[in-house]
């Protein structure tokens, strides 16, 4: 059995209405429970207002629970005085890198929270170049942030939280504001360092061909898990998906098309080399 980094436990949450008075509260949360394993790779999907997000924001406390209990490393992140060492353990990645990015110059940007926890110089230089060889941007060290296209700022805003060397890093929609080209080198970043570097990744995202990459898909809808699986059999609910407004991957979308109109297919297919055969032997 493998050890869990994170351990969520019947959470709920709302977020508080400051602007009517007597108004309803809105539950966000309602009793998710929820374990991710060290060294997995999981990725979250649900349509806006899901709560997939919300959750995310559970796991390295930065929202706490209304309700039930989350566990970082055993740690309880309502307990206040240990949140410097739950962040040292799970980090987290926006969506936008243009909040995350505060210096004007690449090194400088991702040795900040280091120079902030006063690690000494000779070991930030290695964990600032540790960081950035492993996203593949140590050749822009010295480049102005604000000169990189997208898909690299992400990259950067990554390496600034693998410089504080986490064990586990939560990415919010990390590819949501790049062009395909950008979504492609950040998703094969978090592939790498998950696969590399044993980093648990915890994605989330609204793309299927990304999710369709991890480990293990965990499907959300009004603020309750309605599925949790591996990735083939969760995209082989076809009709359930659609149903909660999430698509499939194009491939797994084709194969359901081909069932409907009464051909041989299997919705277990979710890329394009697995599709290619089965056309091939259809075809035959």
């Amino acid at each position: 059995m493998q050890e869990k980094i994170i351990t969520a436990q019947n959470v709920e949450f709302h977020y508080d209405n400051e602007y009517e008075e007597n108004a309803p509260v809105k539950q966000v949360l309602k009793g998710v429970s929820l374990d991710i394993e060290k060294g997995s790779f999981t990725a979250i999907l649900g349509h806006n207002g899901s709560g997939k997000s919300t959750i995310a924001k559970h796991f390295n406390a930065i929202l706490l629970p209304c309700g039930g209990k989350v566990y970082v490393e055993g740690i309880d992140t309502a307990d206040e005085e240990k949140l410097f060492d739950i962040r040292q353990h799970v980090g987290m990645v926006f969506q936008n890198p243009d909040n995350q990015i505060v210096a004007t110059i690449v090194e400088e940007d991702v040795a900040f929270a280091l120079e902030n926890l006063g690690v000494n110089p000779d070991e930030m230089r290695e964990r600032v170049d540790d960081a950035l060889k492993s996203v593949g941007m140590y050749e822009y060290r010295e480049h102005s942030p604000h000169q990189l296209s997208g898909g690299q700022k992400q990259r950067v805003a990554i390496a600034g939280i693998i410089a504080m060397r986490p064990d586990c890093i939560v990415l919010d929609e990390p590819t949501a504001m790049l062009d395909p080209k950008g979504r492609r080198e950040v998703l094969k970043t978090i592939r790498r360092l998950n696969r590399d570097y044993g980093i648990t990744i915890v994605l989330i995202t609204h793309y299927m061909d990304e999710a369709a990459q991890a480990d293990r898909i965990v499907v959300m809808d009004g603020g309750t898990i309605i599925m949790d699986d591996v990735p083939k059999e969760v995209f082989s609910n076809v009709e359930t998906m659609k149903k909660i407004g999430l698509d499939v991957p194009q491939v797994t979308e084709l194969m359901y098309l081909m069932g409907e109109a009464g051909l041989p297919s299997d919705t277990h297919i979710i890329d394009e080399n697995e599709c290619v055969e089965a056309l091939l032997k259809l075809l035959k």
